[in-house]
């Protein structure tokens, strides 16, 4: 069973920036396939971000030159950078691993952008 530990959450500023990571357990990292998801108050929870082993990624158009996903196999960890962050960047952030068929869900971190 993987498990996943995100952290990186807390309260920015418009036009802040934070980093997110994501750590998982297990021996084959770098063949799970990663995803960043978001979930906002009263809104279904949304993919921003998803990266494959290789390093091959892509974004939600609402995140696309702001936000950058990143993964290192020899940390198990996968990242995302988040600039210029906006108000409606606001919800709970889940790391999100997938592999044959199966999906692993970290238990979130919360991401405020107020002034």
């Amino acid at each position: 069973q993987v498990q996943l530990v995100e952290s990186g959450g807390g309260l920015v500023q418009p036009g802040g920036s934070l980093r997110l990571s994501c750590v998982a357990s297990g021996s084959i990292f770098s063949r799970y396939v990663m995803a960043w998801y978001r979930q906002a108050p009263g809104k279904q929870r949304e993919l921003v971000a998803v990266i494959i082993g290789s390093g091959l990624s892509n974004y939600a158009d609402s995140v696309k030159g702001r936000f950058t996903i990143s993964r290192d196999n020899a940390k198990n960890t996968v990242y995302l950078q988040m600039n210029s962050l906006k108000p409606e960047d606001t919800a709970v952030y889940y790391c999100k691993q997938d592999f044959m068929g199966r999906s692993t869900w970290g238990q979130g971190t919360q991401v405020t952008v107020s002034s």
